[in-house]
């Protein structure tokens, strides 16, 4: 077996671990039928080789909030103990749409590949730094899959050597609010900054493609 289906196996025993078929509303064999087919997306996997290079992932697999909402997933995501929450008052996670710029594969799981937390834009605003990914021709992140993201990889949340905490331009309204996630009072946070705000300490994440079904 290869390094990425062990890395496979240990992401979607994860799920399995934090409930998903259950919030999902399907059985665990259902669950797994859906994700199973994703190993295919390997052949798309834009990192060369398999081990994680520093500030960067391989491959996450996404699960839509079609099927799994962020307010249903976000206190599966545990940092040092302490459960995450959504508080993106006077807003919701609902609210945020993804941008033309971003191709999402239909069906409801998929990979991102070839994650970036982004620390090149480091105390960039959003927006600028959404300029950058494109220029790079790569692609933000959007909510479901900084939720993802986080789900998975707990540790760039609080692992400043190697990542660092993001926004996630891919996922906007229509006013200046950019989702992002970081940790907050000691927990894991979904919530928003402005985008015309920089930050030290949150950078802006994205990928370099998806595969779907």
């Amino acid at each position: 077996m290869s390094s990425r289906d062990t890395e496979f196996d240990r992401q979607l025993e994860n799920l399995l671990r934090k409930g998903y078929p259950k919030l999902a509303r399907i059985s665990q064999k259902q669950f797994i039928r859906k994700i199973e087919p994703l190993r295919k997306g390997f052949g798309k996997l834009a990192v060369a080789g398999d081990r994680t290079k520093r500030g960067r992932i391989p491959f996450v697999i996404v699960v839509k909030s079609d099927l799994v909402s962020p307010e249903s997933a976000m206190p599966l995501v545990e940092v040092k103990g302490n459960a995450g929450s959504v508080n993106m008052h006077p807003v919701e996670a609902s609210s945020f749409k993804t941008i033309p710029d971003v191709d999402i594969p239909s069906g409801t799981v998929y990979l991102l590949l070839d994650v970036d937390t982004g620390k090149k834009t480091l105390n960039l605003t959003p927006a600028r730094a959404l300029k950058t990914i494109l220029r790079q021709k790569r692609s933000p992140l959007i909510i479901d899959e900084g939720v993802a993201l986080a789900i998975q990889f707990p540790e760039v949340l609080h692992d400043k050597k190697s990542f660092n905490c993001y926004s996630i331009p891919g996922s906007r309204r229509d006013d200046q609010r950019v989702p992002a996630m970081w940790i907050s009072c000691g927990k894991p946070r979904l919530g928003w900054c402005g985008d015309n705000n920089p930050h030290t300490w949150l950078c802006s994440a994205s990928c370099g493609g998806r595969a779907g079904v």
